[in-house]
């Protein structure tokens, strides 16, 4: 790359490329939404609309933000220390910070399988009538084939764009048939001043922390930008990347596709179930909720989007786990090694035990898994935020001064939302469970 012959900073004069080639080299951001995109996502976007109807809404805003943050700051960094996110905190931080981070990350992704276990057996109930754990058994087989076959990034990248694309369907023509079913079975339809009060009202209703937490931790959590830089390595991007248009495309893909499918599903719960003051419980109920609106067919079509969501984010959320422990212990974390295909199924059998022994609600598993993925960005976010403002990491770099400033209101707010959910709900709220 030619440097700019007037201030010698790197990147500098580099011309972004037409949208045509930027779509063509985007592909880790799709895998990233598929893997965000899980039961987990589904449950918890549907409890906000069930439960508060239109006033967690907002939460779009600081999702898109800090997702978007997350990505090209882990990716800034990827570019300016030559290597990814992991690998970089051992190099500034030590062997200990770089374990910390590898495992902190590792329990995130763990936890979250959990989730996608459970939900993605309950698709298979509501489709074929089987319990759920044998339908959850009979995904994970086709996804431990999917691990031991060649070409892994290849296809699991496909497979996950394949699933995307059912999801948002799906969801898009449950938002479509909401709004016709205005006064039919109790549903009010969409109401525009409610919808434009809690996208503006940044109010938090009393006991809606925990869910709402569960919710941001699984829409944008720095876990997203570390594994992106892994990613980014197995698509072969390069430095000019960064500056041509490539890595941001890449990160808006991503964060649209997120906003378009999670906001869909917020919005269905809102307007179809909280004017019934209908909770959820389980996953199943999400189907029985929509029988006044979509008849027989509901469970069905919930269905097929709880197996799509649960598969494309089963398929690769392991992976992401092995992928950033082996980084932070040292190990070879590429998706075809021996210790990522051999760790996924030591990690999917730790998970399926876990889940089949659980006797309680599996939404209640679910909500729990995704709100324990949070412990990742405190503990992740600090190191890259640390990176982030290091001079010597950007030398030779335009200063980037608003990506430190981004990334530092970001961790902030997931530092605040974190000990303030904890706190009020969270340890109160397991603690009864498990009483």
């Amino acid at each position: 790359m030619e440097e700019n012959k007037s201030t010698g900073l790197i990147g500098e004069g580099v011309k972004t490329l037409p949208i045509g080639q930027l779509l063509k080299r985007i592909g880790p951001g799709l895998i990233a939404t598929g893997i965000v995109i899980g039961p987990g996502a589904v449950t918890t976007a549907a409890m906000l609309g069930a439960n508060y109807g239109y006033a967690l809404i907002w939460l779009m805003f600081p999702i898109v933000f800090m997702g978007i943050t997350f990505v090209m700051t882990t990716n800034w960094l990827a570019i300016t220390t030559g290597m990814p996110t992991i690998h970089a905190i051992r190099k500034y931080f030590g062997k200990p910070g770089a374990i910390v981070v590898g495992i902190a990350l590792f329990l995130a992704c763990l936890f979250f399988t959990m989730g996608n276990i459970s939900g993605s057996g309950a698709g298979m109930e509501l489709i074929f009538g089987i319990n759920w754990k044998l339908g959850s058994l009979i995904l994970i087989c086709v996804v431990i084939y999917t691990y031991f076959a060649k070409n892994v990034y290849s296809k699991v990248e496909k497979l996950i764009t394949a699933c995307i694309i059912m999801i948002a369907a799906f969801y898009i023509t449950l938002f479509g048939v909401s709004f016709k079913a205005t006064g039919e079975n109790g549903v009010v339809g969409f109401e525009g001043g409610k919808f434009f009060g809690g996208l503006f009202g940044f109010k938090v209703p009393e006991g809606s922390l925990g869910t709402a937490l569960a919710f941001i931790s699984t829409n944008a959590a720095i876990t997203t930008g570390i594994y992106n830089t892994y990613l980014g390595k197995e698509k072969k991007w390069k430095k000019e990347d960064l500056f041509n248009g490539v890595m941001l495309t890449d990160a808006l893909v991503h964060m649209i596709s997120v906003v378009l499918i999670s906001g869909a599903i917020i919005l269905v719960g809102a307007i179809v179930l909280n004017p019934q003051g209908l909770a959820i419980k389980a996953p199943k109920q999400l189907a029985q909720m929509l029988e006044p609106i979509m008849g027989p067919a509901a469970k069905y079509i919930m269905g097929f989007a709880l197996v799509g969501a649960g598969f494309s984010s089963l398929l690769a959320n392991t992976q992401r786990g092995m992928v950033l422990l082996g980084a932070g212990v040292e190990k070879d974390y590429s998706l075809e090694s021996k210790f990522i295909r051999f760790g996924c199924l030591i990690c999917l059998a730790i998970a399926m035990a876990i889940c089949y022994s659980y006797d309680g609600s599996p939404t209640q598993l679910i909500l729990i898994a995704n709100i324990a993925t949070s412990i990742a960005t405190p503990v992740g976010g600090l190191f890259v935020l640390l990176l982030i403002w290091r001079k010597d990491v950007n030398e030779g770099y335009k200063a980037p001064t608003a990506l430190r400033i981004c990334m530092t209101i970001s961790y902030i707010f997931v530092l605040i939302m974190t000990v303030s959910a904890f706190q009020k709900t969270i340890i109160p709220g397991i603690m009864k469970l498990f009483a």
